[in-house]
């Protein structure tokens, strides 16, 4: 999905309540401390490629260096490169400062969820997209929940979630603030 159809359906969401979700789940994610700890999972069949594809993108396009997301895979193979190479054993090194985001649009597998309950013990922040699993929406700080049967799919909610953790504020420029200022001081204007 490109940015214009992002945009697209940004607009077709508009008053549904999944923008405000999604800029929440980002700027939540935005809070991770340092690159590399934001620790991105799956489930065995699903590794999320790409949503860490698109935050690894954010992350460059708007200098937001804690976005560098770190892939976290079941079964790594020892000859792939070493950022294709980190395994679950990385969760287990989750520590206060990262965050571990966890996309099952299934049920999430026993051996994920204690993984993650493990690194929730050890402080790290644990953001999910999940397709309505009770057990990780508990375990999770914060989880949009992706119905089958919904205005949004899996794809599309990770989509929006990972352009909105790149969005960046956008102040008003001196001329914003001059006529905001102006219109504070002369009052309202009142026509005969």
């Amino acid at each position: 999905m490109d940015s214009g159809s992002v945009a697209l359906l940004r607009e077709l969401l508009s008053g549904s309540g999944w923008l405000d979700r999604a800029r929440e789940l980002g700027l939540a994610l935005r809070a991770t401390r340092s690159p590399g700890g934001l620790l991105v999972v799956g489930t065995p069949d699903e590794e999320p490629w790409h949503v860490t594809a698109h935050l690894a993108d954010e992350a460059r396009l708007s200098g937001l260096p804690q976005l560098a997301p770190t892939l976290v895979r079941w079964s790594p193979p020892e000859d792939a490169p070493p950022h294709l190479r980190v395994g679950l054993d990385r969760l287990e090194q989750a520590a206060r400062g990262e965050t571990l985001f966890v996309l099952s649009e299934q049920q999430a597998p026993v051996p994920l969820l204690e993984r993650v309950d493990d690194a929730r013990r050890i402080g790290a922040t644990i953001l999910a997209i999940e397709g309505g699993d009770p057990e990780l929406t508990g375990l999770a700080h914060d989880a949009i929940t992706v119905p089958r049967d919904g205005l949004v799919t899996f794809d599309g909610a990770q989509h929006l979630v990972s352009a909105a953790a790149g969005e960046l504020e956008r102040r008003p420029g001196l001329r914003a603030r001059l006529a905001s200022l102006l219109d504070k001081v002369s009052g309202p204007h009142l026509t005969d």
